[in-house]
């Protein structure tokens, strides 16, 4: 695993996730908590995108794959953590918001890694 790979993954991970998770507690105050995840979406897809055709060099499908994993893994456990223990919805959390958020960040990456590595051919 290099240096690159790590700021990648880890690095740019971790800044998509804190977005949206600020993101949620400013919209927590201001709209009701079964449209917040849908209203972040739309939001976190074009930051995403952006990150990954501008910021994100990888060589190879097989990089955007393991940025993916990483990505997911990231997202999972951090929801875990600071949004299911720390606030521990009434109503839950797990809903189709949250499995579309989680389908996304696995597939963009592998989307926009296919698609480079089409257009270097």
């Amino acid at each position: 695993m290099n240096k690159q790979f790590l700021k990648d993954s880890f690095g740019w991970g971790f800044i998509l996730w804190l977005i949206g998770y600020g993101l949620g507690i400013i919209l927590f105050a201001l709209a009701p908590t079964s449209i917040v995840g849908w209203i972040i979406m739309p939001i976190g897809v074009i930051i995403t995108l952006w990150v990954l055709i501008k910021k994100i060099q990888g060589d190879s499908f097989g990089y955007y794959a393991r940025l993916a994993a990483v990505w997911v893994l990231i997202a999972v456990v951090f929801d875990y953590l600071f949004i299911v223990k720390a606030f521990k919805p009434a109503d839950g959390y797990y809903k189709l918001d949250v499995y579309a958020y989680y389908f996304l960040t696995l597939v963009l990456p592998l989307i926009v890694g296919w698609r480079k590595k089409a257009i270097q051919k």
